[in-house]
């Protein structure tokens, strides 16, 4: 049996056994990551493909913009079109197939390429429905391929020079915000980019999460940040969030809570 490669050594394999790649930057620290990687190793036959949309923070196409001059990436910014779609916008249980659906069908047109993702091992023990739409347009995952943890990818983005990338926090997109089952407005989008955003100047927590539910907008924080969140300020940042609120129609009590990933995502048992 031959040698097993390492995790970094399978990665470079298994890109560059690919003719042509265009890989999807999300502005996440995987797909970032995966260009980085992808674009330095093949940099004749790599083009990459960011999707701008009310869901998509300003600060993920700034910094994907950004590395994209640094590195001398062809970058096509696009407009995946899902808020054109009736199904993405009633916000079911498997929204995500219609984002990435959306996604990857907008992409298609402009490359011939093999479309990637930044998906890693650690994806594939979640509820991903956007993976099945990935299975439908012959998406591959070089992370999954390789065997590579989140934890890796970090290390990886380390090894290529890139510490600010690697220590991105996790950041779904803005539409896992609300909550299951509640539709998708954009202008509530902004204001929970803009809640989240004021949170995170008044109190700077490690992790923030802006929950739109029914009857209630939750802030989420991370344990020791909702430790430290005494009466008067919980007060004051709740009607500064009531405030932004109100401008969408969304007029709801504010709570504070610990954050709990996906805790917006909700499924829903057949009747």
């Amino acid at each position: 049996m031959g040698e097993q490669l390492s995790e970094p050594a399978a990665l470079a394999s298994v890109l560059t056994g690919m003719r042509a790649i265009a890989v999807a930057v999300s502005g996440g620290v995987d797909s970032l990551t995966l260009a980085t990687q992808a674009h330095r190793l093949l940099p004749q036959r790599v083009t990459m493909f960011h999707a701008v949309s009310p869901a998509v923070p300003d600060e993920a196409t700034q910094r994907t913009r950004a590395l994209a001059g640094r590195e001398g990436w062809a970058l096509h910014v696009i407009d995946a079109g899902e808020f054109g779609d009736p199904e993405y916008m009633r916000n079911p249980v498997d929204r995500c197939f219609y984002c990435k659906t959306n996604l990857y069908g907008a992409i298609r047109p402009h490359t011939e390429a093999q479309i990637v993702s930044g998906a890693n091992l650690d994806d594939l023990g979640e509820y991903r429905p956007g993976l099945i739409a990935a299975q439908r347009y012959g998406v591959r995952h070089p992370f999954v391929e390789a065997a590579m943890t989140k934890q890796q990818v970090r290390a990886l983005a380390r090894e290529l020079g890139l510490p600010e990338i690697a220590e991105l926090p996790a950041s779904p997109c803005l539409s896992s915000r609300v909550e299951t089952g509640i539709a998708i407005d954009p202008a509530v989008l902004g204001a929970i980019h803009a809640v989240e955003r004021l949170v995170s100047e008044a109190l700077r927590p490690r992790t923030v999460r802006c929950r739109v539910r029914a009857g209630a907008v939750v802030i989420e924080l991370d344990e020791a940040a909702l430790a430290a969140l005494d009466a008067p300020r919980r007060t004051a940042l709740s009607e500064r969030i009531v405030e932004r609120f109100a401008a969408t129609g969304v007029r709801a009590p504010v709570r504070f809570e610990v954050y709990r990933t996906g805790s917006a995502f909700l499924h829903f048992k057949p009747g």
